[in-house]
């Protein structure tokens, strides 16, 4: 394990499967390339490493350029105009091979590809260390793969993380985060709190509820406290990025964690991107949305059964109890179809005994982890 700035990353690739995929990209160029002699170029700054070993591979005569896409404001057009940088001679006719550390997005390459077609090269081909089939959107084919791998984050072999890195000799990967984080919801009498409660203590979670936070810090006087405050004295919304900044604080104070049980947030499709970018920079991300699902009339029953004792108004009022009810449901809507296009969604039949809720959202949090 290696850790580069803020980030830890785990052994990938080790030296001896680079060497023999280089091997393997050598060996073709050799018997593609033996008597063209070829013009290679090195696409800096991260070929470098695989560059020389390819170059030290073919056994023909051939020519080396190491070359950078650059841009430069057009004289007579507006806008940048792509060039490459550290090219001195003529590609007019010419074999070209580019040397690339690894192609993904391969948004360098088409803009290459541009600057090539106006050299009038002969033709020319793409050699790559690492090729994430995943991610290559383009049409231009890769025709020399030394390894194809997953859309992973990597470093090593001139692969670097900010800077860091580039000097590995074999390929690390970021370390994946197997958290379970799960965004729990439920309509008024579903029990969610119960089940919260459960699963917290079952699968060691850290259940977060947005209400339990802003009382904390409301309560403790903290500067985000005084601040959401001042905004519900007014009678106003607290804005998104307060209540993130105060999950934010609560996650950071469980460094290490299994995961979280997020209980009253997100309520809108921002806020669960906001969650997204903040869970993005903890190296993971939203597992589930696990919701109870429990028929209007057996929650409405529910709450007034439980109004006779709790001293609550709002559990005593019909009106008000199926009213709360449509809040909910026009406020999980839209959070329905946002986790569900991630395919992220989980409805669990909410009606039966604790146990028996409890052994549904189980099966789903377990098929999750495993």
């Amino acid at each position: 394990m290696i850790k580069l700035h803020d980030l830890e990353f785990e052994p990938y690739i080790s030296e001896e499967e680079i060497n023999a995929a280089i091997d393997k990209v050598a060996n073709k160029l050799n018997e593609d390339y033996r008597d063209a002699n070829p013009i290679f170029l090195g696409v800096l700054n991260g070929s470098f490493m695989f560059a020389s070993e390819v170059i030290k591979r073919f056994n023909a005569d051939c020519e080396v350029s190491f070359v950078k896409l650059g841009s430069y404001e057009g004289t007579k057009t507006t806008g940048n105009v792509k060039t490459l940088l550290g090219l001195n001679q003529s590609l007019k006719d010419r074999h070209v091979i580019l040397l690339e550390d690894i192609v993904d997005t391969g948004n360098t390459l088409e803009e290459i590809n541009k600057i090539l077609l106006k050299e009038e090269v002969a033709n020319y081909e793409v050699a790559t260390l690492f090729y994430k089939p995943e991610a290559y959107k383009k049409e231009f084919n890769i025709k020399y793969r030394g390894i194809e791998i997953p859309n992973k984050f990597i470093v090593g072999y001139g692969l670097d993380y900010d800077g860091l890195g580039r000097n590995l000799t074999q390929i690390y990967k970021l370390k994946e985060n197997n958290m379970t984080n799960l965004v729990l919801f439920g309509p008024p009498g579903a029990g969610k709190g119960t089940q919260a409660d459960i699963l917290k203590e079952k699968y060691k979670l850290i259940h977060i509820s947005t209400g339990d936070v802003f009382r904390h810090n409301i309560k403790g006087e903290t500067e985000l406290g005084l601040h959401a405050k001042s905004f519900m004295d007014k009678g106003q919304l607290v804005p998104d990025e307060v209540t993130i900044k105060m999950l934010n604080a609560e996650v950071d104070k469980n460094e290490g964690a299994n995961g979280f049980i997020f209980d009253g947030f997100p309520r809108t499709a921002a806020q669960a991107d906001a969650l997204a970018e903040l869970l993005k920079l903890k190296n993971t991300e939203v597992t589930a949305m696990i919701a109870l699902e429990v028929d209007d009339e057996v929650l409405v029953n529910r709450l007034l059964e439980r109004g006779k004792t709790s001293g609550r108004k709002d559990d005593a009022d019909e009106a008000v109890i199926r009213n709360r009810i449509k809040v909910y449901y026009d406020e999980t809507a839209i959070l329905k179809e946002y986790y569900k296009k991630q395919d992220k969604y989980y409805g669990v039949d909410g009606v039966g005994s604790i146990e028996e809720i409890t052994q549904r959202l189980s099966a789903v949090i377990d098929k999750l982890q495993a």
